[in-house]
């Protein structure tokens, strides 16, 4: 379920970031509330819209033949996701917690970047930012341990959720294990071995507060 709140705003959304060469006059963007699990797009459905994140966060996956989940990126605030180079999306993206997402046809998109080198060149930055994430996962899934994997994700997190002391993670351990390709119980283990060797620190009960006391010692993991 979603909920348009460009009614609560005086003025039209519009994309910044990426595609802060934007004008106003260019392109506008709708904005649309998801709930928590709520899909945003299903694989294989048209993709006549771009996605931002203004807040919350969104899981792109795909479902394997014999049910296994694989997710394949997170979308934090300022992501733009769902540019496809086909008619289709290859992922179903979902809200993993309530989400704001700012909409913009892509057609609207890509007539304006036909007539604004800064708007293509943003384009293709993302495109090509898409491309090292994916080599970067692939080489992730396919080379590290368990341990490396995890060692990765955390701080790949710590990157880009800017937190200054404490990483508030969205996403469950579930989410982790089938964005790492590992079991559930794998993910746990490595983080409370982590945890037993004193670089990082669990706040709250759901333990999804993370508190980084080595990132040197974390670093060295990911070699």
């Amino acid at each position: 379920m979603f909920v348009n709140v460009n009614a609560r705003r005086p003025q039209q959304a519009r994309f910044s970031g990426v595609l802060g060469g934007l004008s106003r006059s260019q392109v506008a963007a709708s904005e649309f509330r998801y709930r928590r699990g709520t899909e945003i797009y299903g694989e294989a459905e048209p993709a006549d819209y771009v996605y931002q994140v203004v807040d919350g966060a969104v899981r792109s996956y795909k479902l394997l033949s014999d049910g296994r989940r694989q997710i394949g990126a997170f979308h934090m605030v300022g992501d733009i996701f769902g540019l496809e180079n086909c008619a289709s999306h290859r992922f179903t993206a979902e809200a993993i917690i309530d989400t704001t997402v700012r909409l913009m046809k892509r057609e609207s998109l890509e007539q304006v970047a036909e007539k604004d080198a800064v708007v293509a060149r943003d384009l293709l930055n993302m495109t090509t930012s898409n491309l090292q994430h994916a080599e970067d996962h692939m080489l992730l899934l396919g080379r590290k341990t368990s341990l490396e994997r995890v060692a990765a994700f955390l701080l790949e997190m710590d990157r880009r959720l800017q937190a200054a002391d404490v990483m508030a993670l969205p996403m469950s351990r579930r989410d982790i294990a089938d964005y790492l390709g590992l079991t559930l119980e794998t993910v746990s283990r490595a983080l409370s071995q982590l945890h037993a060797q004193g670089i990082l620190e669990f706040l709250g009960q759901t333990q999804r507060q993370i508190v980084l006391l080595d990132r040197v010692a974390l670093a060295q993991l990911d070699l």
